[in-house]
C-alpha cells in the first residue's frame, strides 16, 4: 500500500493526490482499500476519536486531488457551496481537436447502472458545461486543460467523447486500451484556498511536458 500522498492539512480538512484505480469510497463490502480507508486510517494513528468525511468523489481510474473534512459540520458546509470551488483537470484526448479553445454543452443521462451518455432532449438529461483548452499535442493525442462548470458525473469523459475526442484509457468510451485513464484533477480553489498539483509524471510517457 503506498503512503497516502498528503497535500495540506489543518484542523478542518484534508487535501490528498489520489492515485489512479483507487476507488474514493467502497460501494461494496468486498472494496475494503480505497481513499476514505486510508485517510480513515491516517487521521485515526494522530487520535482514535478522530473521523474523516467524505465531501466529493473522482472516478477509481481518476488521478488528483480530493477534499475531504475532518468534521460532519465542515463536510455539510463544503458540499452546500460546492458549486462556487474552481476545479481543473489535465486530461490527455485522442486526436487533434478543431478548435483549440471551447465550452462544451451536453444534455446528460445517467442510467440505472451509472452508464452515462449524451441526449440531445434537454428534457431526458441535465446540462453539463466543460471548458477546455489545448496546451499541447504531438501526432497521435493532445493535453487538454479542462475547468468544470457543473458536477454530472462522467461530464468530462461523455463530453469529449461526443465530440469525438475520448480520453486516452477510457474503458467507457473509448476503444484505444492503455494502462490508465489519462484524467488528472490537479486543482482545487475556494475562498482563500489554492491547491494544486503537478503534471503526473506517466503523463510523459504520451505527451512531453518539458
Amino acid at each position: 500500500m503506498k503512503k497516502l500522498n498528503i497535500i495540506y492539512e489543518d484542523k478542518e480538512i484534508l487535501v490528498v493526490d489520489k492515485e489512479p484505480k483507487l476507488l474514493t469510497i467502497a460501494t461494496q463490502k468486498k472494496e475494503s482499500h480505497t481513499l476514505y480507508s486510508e485517510a480513515r486510517d491516517y487521521v485515526k494513528k494522530q487520535y482514535p476519536k478522530n473521523k474523516i468525511f467524505i465531501v466529493h468523489r473522482l472516478d477509481r481510474d481518476t488521478s488528483g486531488l480530493v477534499l475531504l473534512a475532518k468534521n460532519e459540520q465542515t463536510k455539510i458546509k463544503l458540499q452546500n457551496n460546492w458549486d462556487k470551488v474552481k476545479r481543473e483537470y489535465y486530461a490527455i484526448v485522442e486526436g487533434h481537436l478543431n478548435k483549440k479553445k471551447d465550452t462544451l454543452k451536453h444534455y446528460l443521462v445517467e442510467t440505472s447502472t451509472l452508464d452515462v451518455y449524451v441526449t440531445k432532449d434537454p428534457k431526458k438529461g441535465k446540462l453539463a458545461i466543460t471548458e477546455y483548452e489545448v496546451l499541447k499535442e504531438n501526432n497521435k493525442y493532445s493535453l487538454l486543460k479542462i475547468n468544470i462548470k457543473t458536477g454530472r458525473r462522467n461530464q468530462i469523459r461523455a463530453s469529449l467523447a461526443e465530440i469525438g475526442h475520448p480520453i486516452l484509457g477510457d474503458k467507457k468510451y473509448s476503444k484505444t486500451r492503455s494502462n490508465r485513464l489519462y484524467l488528472h484533477a490537479y486543482l482545487l480553489e475556494y475562498n482563500n484556498y489554492h491547491f494544486e498539483t503537478k503534471y503526473p509524471k506517466d503523463f510523459n510517457n504520451i505527451i512531453k511536458l518539458v
